[in-house]
């Protein structure tokens, strides 16, 4: 490791010029020498110039596969070049800082990596998560400085807690020589969320962000999922990946999401098993007079939507191995209309006031009917939505996306071929 100081000197002469040309392919290098400059600096101001790393660690965005995840089923989604950076350096004491841009600094002793109620919802709960993973899992975890900055819009569907995980995963894997691999990492990141943030996530959003690129995931065994990577370039089809941003927040929807593992398990569980994925789908069909009448309509509806966005999981990805982007965007929308329809995860029935993502959606098909496809992104209620844009369509989507929720709502986005990794030149 070298000190801040000289990476600085070595972004300044173009060192990392070829790795941001990876990582970022849509921004401009004088662009990207100055975010990870400015990051540097500031690593420097808090915690003094020492022997350092640099970490990045991707948003995500869901392809198919809605909430498909917690029931042992199939998603594709893939990384995307919205990201969170940090400099890092080992302290030699037993407590782990770090200090974000723009908010609180954490602190976590990691003499006590017991969970904590008081902590459920916050980064240090993720922190001391991560740190007590790794601990169980044969790495001596010690105190290090760390400063983190993220263009990953918090509760926005792109995962930004997902890309934390992984990033504080690639910390400690990389100062304490943890042999850990990326879907460690990830799991690492699911273990954090569920049993020290209080959160009942999947493991979609951190394998997505730790491997990279686009990857078709088969969580049937959940502590062994099947990852098929996908070489799929959108460009060379005349189309672009957007995402808008309904500037809704996730923050107070806990319980909404709870609500749908909680639907579909009591479907699976009337059916004597544990999640739907192991669920005759025929059988479920049979039965849905009786189930409606014990679990609720709305259950029943959601457990239709996980049998179909299973299967379209998986079509999807045949398609982009194939080729077939015209397959491809149909699926996208019958996704997106199941989410809508059974899954109802576009708007939080606690707040009906707050729509903005079927207002985005219909905008969508409005300007993209018979061209494009769009769908909800993420885990829904609030957020963002997905759009597959044609070239000749980019221009009046952003500018009519960002008239209706303000300037840079429309974020127009690559695919990130890598995930969670160490920057070096």
């Amino acid at each position: 490791m070298i000190k801040c100081s000289q990476i600085i000197n070595d972004i300044e002469s173009g060192g990392y010029d070829k790795t941001f040309g990876i990582l970022y392919p849509l921004s401009e290098t004088p662009l990207c020498r100055e975010r990870y400059i400015g990051l540097l600096r500031n690593f420097i101001n808090t915690f003094d110039d020492k022997p350092t790393i640099i970490i990045s660690a991707p948003g995500r965005t869901e392809v198919g596969g809605n909430h498909t995840d917690h029931q042992n089923g199939n998603v594709l989604a893939a990384a995307i070049d919205l990201d969170i950076i940090c400099a890092a350096a080992a302290n030699g004491e037993d407590i782990i800082r770090i200090q974000s841009a723009n908010y609180p600094p954490d602190e976590i002793d990691v003499r006590d990596l017991s969970v904590r109620e008081s902590e459920y919802g916050t980064s240090a709960a993720l922190i001391r998560g991560m740190a007590n993973w790794f601990s169980e899992h044969g790495s001596e975890i010690k105190g290090f400085d760390a400063y983190t900055v993220s263009n990953v819009p918090g509760g926005s569907g792109l995962s930004s807690s997902a890309a934390y995980e992984v990033a504080v995963g690639n910390i400690m894997a990389r100062l304490f020589n943890s042999d850990v691999n990326a879907v460690e990492i990830a799991i690492a990141g699911q273990y954090a969320e569920n049993v020290y943030l209080g959160k009942p996530c999947g493991l979609m959003d951190q394998i997505a962000s730790s491997v990279g690129g686009f990857v078709q995931i088969d969580f049937l065994e959940p502590e062994n999922p099947v990852i098929d990577p996908i070489k799929f370039n959108l460009s060379e089809h005349g189309f672009n990946l957007c995402i808008v941003n309904t500037k809704g927040s996730h923050a107070d929807l806990t319980d909404d999401y709870a609500d749908i593992r909680k639907e579909m398990c009591a479907v699976a569980n009337q059916m004597g098993k544990e999640n739907l994925r192991g669920v005759d789908e025929a059988e479920f069909f049979t039965k849905l007079h009786s189930l409606k009448s014990l679990v609720g309509d709305r259950a029943v509806l959601r457990a239709i939507h996980f049998f179909r966005d299973n299967k379209l999981a998986v079509d999807s990805a045949n398609e982009l191995k194939e080729g077939n982007i015209e397959k491809f965007l149909c699926n996208i929308i019958r996704s997106g209309r199941s989410s809508l329809t059974c899954l109802q995860n576009i708007y939080s029935t606690k707040e009906p006031d707050k729509q903005g993502l079927t207002l985005a959606l219909d905008l969508s098909e409005t300007i993209l009917a018979g061209k494009g496809a769009w769908r909800v992104q993420g885990g829904g209620f609030a957020g963002t939505i997905q759009a597959f844009v044609p070239d000749e369509l980019l221009e009046e989507f952003c500018t009519r996306q960002n008239a209706l929720f303000g300037a840079n709502s429309c974020h127009i986005l690559s695919i990130r071929p890598i995930g969670g990794c160490e920057i070096k030149p």
